[in-house]
């Protein structure tokens, strides 16, 4: 490269810093879920659960989709599941909740499908992911699994 080049990368580069997007806060994106989302994580609860999802993915111990979802679920597989709260329409995942109460699974609402597909390591938005337990994690699954396990469920 050239210096002209690298000049004018470096000035693009700085620009893009400056108008780039910025992250939505918790409560602007608590705004847009939708009324079925109960129950909904804390802050701090979600941060632990796509911390969670993080090191799952790297292990492949996750369950993406609410087609993979709902085949495991039915076939007895255990783990916390993790719903989006802003998925539209309501239809596409609405049944997941009832199934999971029925086979005593615990799970949350998080506000953003966009930030659980990233932390899954994926471009693509999901708006269910099932974390399945693993000895490397097992420390940060089972507190998570804790606290979900402790949220109030909906009536």
């Amino acid at each position: 490269m050239t210096k002209v080049k690298k000049e004018k990368a470096i000035k693009e580069d700085a620009g893009s810093t400056e108008t780039g997007v910025t992250e939505k806060s918790y409560l602007e994106l608590i705004a847009n879920i939708n009324p079925i989302a109960n129950p909904l994580a804390t802050k701090k609860l979600s941060k632990k659960l796509y911390k969670c999802v993080k090191k799952a993915s790297k292990l492949k111990q996750i369950r993406r989709g609410v087609k993979e979802v709902q085949k495991f679920i039915n076939k007895g597989e255990t783990g916390i599941v993790v719903l989006a709260g802003d998925t539209l329409p309501i239809d596409v995942y609405c049944h997941l909740p009832v199934m999971c109460e029925d086979r005593s699974l615990p799970y949350a609402y998080i506000p953003s499908k966009v930030d659980l597909g990233s932390s899954a390591g994926s471009k693509r938005p999901t708006c269910v992911i099932m974390i399945k337990s693993h000895e490397d994690y097992k420390e940060a699954y089972d507190e998570c699994f804790d606290e979900v396990s402790a949220l109030p469920k909906p009536l």
